[in-house]
């Protein structure tokens, strides 16, 4: 019998992308709100001795919640094996703490999710292009975390706005590792900045690494909240000569008028994303292009990783 695969309220959108690319069956969920606010979930599907996936994204505390409590009903409805998939796991910012009394909400969500009961062949967790790499070591008992990385997206968004020269830029030495790899897999040159930070929230670019002059250069992040740092970086690459700037990230944010800011500053050709928030299709365009991840999600599932 195929795996069936249920989603948070969110993601519904994958969920029908995946069941067609994983050859996957589609499992209901019936939710409703009481009026105090609570939340009503029933699974509408028979799961007993059944090859589970549940896709949902950690993208607020409330979605988190969601995303826990119907993975314990699924596995207390007898599920055989069941895998979440976390397209965006949402606490990577406090995943260590640096003063004296800081919570790590990473590690407490980690833990939340570790207590997700055990389906009688076990738990599995994939998640994408963490933004701390140790976040996987803070899942405990059996939940097995699987750190997926969208590589193969990125680079197919690099060459169709790049094509075959330009620079791979990043916004700041801490991802330069990354990037490098990345450069090295596409044949190209890679570039960051070094920054020195002026106080809290405020940061200055103080070099640029590699020559950009006359060249395009693409800007990749793993992740855009409002865009700052990567406007700041855009900045100093064209101001270092560089002909048309774009930017690729795997997961953007962009609350309230963060894309009409990046769209505003005249710095960006294109700036495109994934799907793994389901923001970014709220605001997909000609400027803000949008590429899925469901074929790499449904090519892991189906892969080494495939449910048991």
């Amino acid at each position: 019998m195929r795996p069936i695969i249920f989603s948070t309220s969110a993601y519904t959108y994958l969920q029908d992308r995946l069941c067609h690319m994983a050859d996957l069956n589609r499992g209901h969920v019936e939710r409703r709100l009481f009026p105090d606010g609570e939340r009503y979930q029933r699974i509408m599907d028979d799961v007993q001795e059944r090859d589970v996936i549940l896709l949902g994204g950690t993208i607020d505390d409330t979605a988190t919640l969601e995303l826990f409590d119907l993975a314990c009903a699924l596995v207390r409805s007898g599920a055989r094996t069941l895998t979440l998939v976390i397209p965006y796991f949402g606490y990577s910012t406090m995943e260590r703490a640096i003063k004296s009394g800081e919570v790590v909400t990473a590690k407490n969500r980690a833990r939340l999710l570790s207590a997700i009961p055990a389906a009688g062949l076990g738990n599995k967790i994939i998640m994408l292009d963490l933004h701390a790499e140790g976040i996987p070591h803070y899942f405990e008992g059996d939940t097995r975390p699987i750190h997926v990385y969208a590589k193969p997206v990125i680079m197919q968004a690099a060459r169709r706005l790049g094509g075959k020269d330009f620079v791979l830029a990043c916004t700041d030495a801490g991802r330069a590792k990354w990037v490098e790899s990345l450069a090295n897999d596409l044949g190209v040159s890679p570039s960051f900045v070094f920054k020195r930070r002026l106080s809290g929230d405020e940061t200055e670019v103080t070099a640029v690494s590699a020559q950009v002059q006359d060249k395009a250069v693409i800007i990749y992040d793993d992740m855009i909240r409002t865009g700052g740092s990567l406007i700041n970086a855009a900045k100093a690459y064209k101001a270092a000569g560089a002909t048309t700037i774009s930017a690729i990230a795997t997961h953007a944010l962009l609350p309230g008028n963060s894309l009409q800011r990046l769209r505003e500053s005249g710095l960006f050709a294109a700036i495109v994303c994934t799907d793994s928030h389901p923001r970014a299709l709220a605001l997909a365009d000609d400027f803000f292009q949008v590429e899925s991840i469901a074929s790499l999600l449904a090519g892991t599932l189906r892969g080494p990783y495939a449910v048991d």
